[in-house]
């Protein structure tokens, strides 16, 4: 595929299910960023879940009638952007897997593979864009998703764009890529252990003394949101995108108005 020019590119946002049921403010953020990095966005009605869930819970034919809308959906964009690493990460390594030996399928989702990405990566890698007149007075503290990190490669990319943001200083957590225990159906399925894995990462982000939490997917933050308010912890929580778009005065996860 022929790279487009940097403006006026054609951007598909995938908005994700969590976004579009509990956080639609994430999808309208990533909206604003990518017009103001300068691309034309369209939101294909269509759209579904990308079929994680399905694919995680050992449902192959299922998540491959998923992924087939999915492929369908989004023919003919220059880029297909999501504000989550796991939706991402799923449309661009996941949907290979699952087409595997389908040779006939295999060309559009290698094609749809190479034209998926994660929010932050796709403004900073892509589109070189940097926030301008966008300021947010606090402490913040990143958590690394586990699919954004390890599938999509996404680590430098946030704190670059977040380091355009005048007031807000960036404090690292100690062992900031460990999991939170979300890991979709794992947080039900092992309960105990994910539980104890969210709470030692709380104490990390604790200690960092940040007074704000981000990530760039929204189930870690709901996860993680949840714990902080049933342990009474004062950290407020956006996801990246809303704290670029300049919505850091917006209320938190788990703070009513989401």
């Amino acid at each position: 595929m022929s790279t487009p020019e940097k403006k006026n590119m054609k951007v598909a946002l995938f908005v994700t299910c969590l976004v579009d049921l509990n956080r639609p403010s994430v999808g309208f953020a990533a909206v604003k960023l990518l017009e103001a990095a300068g691309c034309t966005i369209m939101v294909p009605d269509v759209q579904t879940c990308c079929g994680q869930i399905a694919y995680n819970s050992g449902d192959k034919e299922s998540a491959k009638a998923i992924a087939s809308q999915v492929i369908r959906a989004f023919e003919g964009f220059d880029y297909v952007v999501a504000p989550s690493g796991s939706c991402a990460g799923m449309i661009r390594h996941h949907y290979k897997e699952l087409f595997d030996g389908d040779d006939t399928m295999m060309v559009a989702v290698e094609e749809l593979s190479a034209r998926t990405y994660e929010l932050t990566s796709f403004l900073h890698d892509v589109c070189g864009y940097a926030p301008r007149d966008v300021s947010l007075e606090t402490s913040l503290t990143y958590h690394d998703s586990c699919s954004s990190l390890r599938e999509m490669k996404v680590r430098d990319q946030p704190r670059a764009l977040l380091g355009g943001i005048k007031g807000l200083e960036l404090r690292e957590a100690e062992d900031r890529e460990a999991c939170c225990g979300f890991g979709g159906t794992f947080c039900m399925k092992y309960s105990e252990i994910s539980e104890k894995m969210v709470d030692t990462k709380i104490d990390n982000l604790i200690a960092s003394g940040a007074k704000t939490l981000a990530a760039g997917d929204l189930g870690c933050l709901m996860n993680i949101a949840g714990r902080l308010k049933r342990r009474g912890a004062d950290m407020k929580v956006l996801h990246v995108a809303e704290i670029l778009a300049g919505m850091g005065d917006k209320p938190g996860l788990g703070e009513g108005g989401n």
